[in-house]
Protein backbone atom coordinates (compact mmCIF):
# COMPACT_ATOMS: atom_id res chain seq x y z
CA UNK A 1 0.00 0.00 0.00
CA UNK A 2 1.28 3.46 -1.07
CA UNK A 3 1.01 5.59 2.50
CA UNK A 4 1.46 8.97 2.91
CA UNK A 5 2.45 9.96 5.94
CA UNK A 6 1.95 13.37 8.18
CA UNK A 7 3.43 14.70 10.96
CA UNK A 8 5.03 17.62 12.77
CA UNK A 9 8.70 18.37 11.84
CA UNK A 10 9.41 17.69 15.42
CA UNK A 11 8.76 14.25 14.98
CA UNK A 12 11.64 13.88 11.69
CA UNK A 13 13.76 10.67 13.88
CA UNK A 14 10.41 9.20 15.02
CA UNK A 15 9.14 9.11 11.58
CA UNK A 16 11.95 8.03 9.81
CA UNK A 17 11.91 4.69 12.40
CA UNK A 18 8.51 4.29 11.61
CA UNK A 19 9.30 4.24 7.98
CA UNK A 20 11.62 1.87 7.67
CA UNK A 21 8.99 -0.65 9.94
CA UNK A 22 6.44 0.35 6.78
CA UNK A 23 8.70 -0.56 4.15
CA UNK A 24 9.97 -3.91 6.15
CA UNK A 25 5.86 -4.59 6.09
CA UNK A 26 5.65 -4.18 1.86
CA UNK A 27 4.08 -0.75 1.99
CA UNK A 28 5.13 2.50 -0.28
CA UNK A 29 6.22 5.83 1.72
CA UNK A 30 5.54 9.22 0.81
CA UNK A 31 7.27 11.59 2.96
CA UNK A 32 6.88 14.93 3.88
CA UNK A 33 9.63 16.80 2.11
CA UNK A 34 10.14 18.65 5.24
CA UNK A 35 11.23 15.38 6.99
CA UNK A 36 13.56 14.87 4.35
CA UNK A 37 14.86 18.23 4.59
CA UNK A 38 15.27 18.10 8.21
CA UNK A 39 17.08 14.48 8.03
CA UNK A 40 20.17 16.37 5.67
CA UNK A 41 20.24 19.25 7.95
CA UNK A 42 22.57 21.56 8.21
CA UNK A 43 23.30 23.64 11.04
CA UNK A 44 21.42 27.21 9.21
CA UNK A 45 18.44 24.95 8.86
CA UNK A 46 15.09 27.06 9.16
CA UNK A 47 12.14 25.23 9.10
CA UNK A 48 9.89 27.89 7.35
CA UNK A 49 12.17 28.88 4.51
CA UNK A 50 12.12 24.79 3.55
CA UNK A 51 8.49 24.86 3.74
CA UNK A 52 8.47 28.08 1.20
CA UNK A 53 11.47 26.41 -0.81
CA UNK A 54 9.85 23.23 -1.10
CA UNK A 55 6.15 24.68 -1.58
CA UNK A 56 5.74 22.30 1.20
CA UNK A 57 2.17 22.15 1.76
CA UNK A 58 1.03 21.66 -1.79
CA UNK A 59 3.69 19.39 -2.46
CA UNK A 60 2.29 16.97 0.52
CA UNK A 61 -1.54 17.74 -0.81
CA UNK A 62 -0.48 15.98 -4.14
CA UNK A 63 1.57 13.21 -1.80
CA UNK A 64 -1.85 12.36 0.23
CA UNK A 65 -3.94 12.72 -3.47
CA UNK A 66 -1.47 10.16 -5.24
CA UNK A 67 -1.85 7.48 -2.12
CA UNK A 68 -3.86 4.85 -0.67
CA UNK A 69 -4.16 5.84 2.63
CA UNK A 70 -3.10 8.53 4.75
CA UNK A 71 -0.63 7.91 8.51
CA UNK A 72 -0.68 10.52 11.21
CA UNK A 73 2.48 10.16 13.61
CA UNK A 74 0.87 11.79 16.72
CA UNK A 75 3.46 11.83 19.48
CA UNK A 76 3.47 13.98 22.37
CA UNK A 77 4.67 17.87 21.77
CA UNK A 78 4.71 20.77 23.77
CA UNK A 79 3.11 18.51 26.56
CA UNK A 80 -0.20 17.64 24.42
CA UNK A 81 -0.31 13.85 23.70
CA UNK A 82 -0.35 12.68 20.17
CA UNK A 83 -0.37 16.28 19.21
CA UNK A 84 -1.78 17.35 15.57
CA UNK A 85 -0.83 20.51 14.81
CA UNK A 86 -2.01 22.87 11.93
CA UNK A 87 -0.14 21.31 8.85
CA UNK A 88 -0.71 18.32 10.41
CA UNK A 89 -4.37 19.30 10.18
CA UNK A 90 -4.71 20.44 6.64
CA UNK A 91 -3.56 17.62 5.66
CA UNK A 92 -5.75 15.65 7.16
CA UNK A 93 -8.72 17.76 6.36
CA UNK A 94 -7.20 17.21 2.31
CA UNK A 95 -7.20 13.50 2.62
CA UNK A 96 -10.57 13.39 4.12
CA UNK A 97 -11.78 15.58 1.24
CA UNK A 98 -9.87 13.21 -1.15
CA UNK A 99 -11.81 10.29 0.33
CA UNK A 100 -8.56 8.75 1.47
CA UNK A 101 -8.41 7.02 4.62
CA UNK A 102 -6.96 7.90 7.52
CA UNK A 103 -4.97 6.00 10.49
CA UNK A 104 -3.64 7.72 13.27
CA UNK A 105 -0.66 6.08 15.02
CA UNK A 106 -1.94 7.03 18.64
CA UNK A 107 -5.36 8.19 19.89
CA UNK A 108 -6.37 11.58 18.98
CA UNK A 109 -5.06 14.41 21.01
CA UNK A 110 -7.39 16.76 23.37
CA UNK A 111 -6.91 19.91 21.36
CA UNK A 112 -10.37 21.53 22.28
CA UNK A 113 -10.12 24.11 19.12
CA UNK A 114 -10.05 21.13 16.62
CA UNK A 115 -11.33 18.17 18.55
CA UNK A 116 -14.96 18.20 16.80
CA UNK A 117 -13.22 18.09 13.49
CA UNK A 118 -11.03 15.24 14.51
CA UNK A 119 -13.97 12.99 15.49
CA UNK A 120 -15.76 13.82 12.43
CA UNK A 121 -13.38 12.25 9.62
CA UNK A 122 -13.72 8.80 10.57
CA UNK A 123 -9.78 8.55 11.77
CA UNK A 124 -9.10 5.04 12.27
CA UNK A 125 -6.39 4.80 15.65
CA UNK A 126 -3.98 1.94 15.56
CA UNK A 127 -2.42 2.17 18.53
CA UNK A 128 1.30 1.90 17.33
CA UNK A 129 -0.24 -1.58 15.62
CA UNK A 130 0.89 -1.15 12.37
CA UNK A 131 -0.68 -4.16 11.22
CA UNK A 132 -3.90 -2.51 11.22
CA UNK A 133 -3.06 -0.32 8.08
CA UNK A 134 -5.12 -2.34 5.62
Amino acid sequence: MKICICCSLTFTQEVLDLAEKLEALGHELLLPNSVMNRAIEKPDFDPIKSKIATNAVNNHIDKIKACDAVLICNYTKKGIENYIGANTFIEIAAAHYNGKPIFALNPLPDQAYINDELQSFDIKVINGNLEEIK
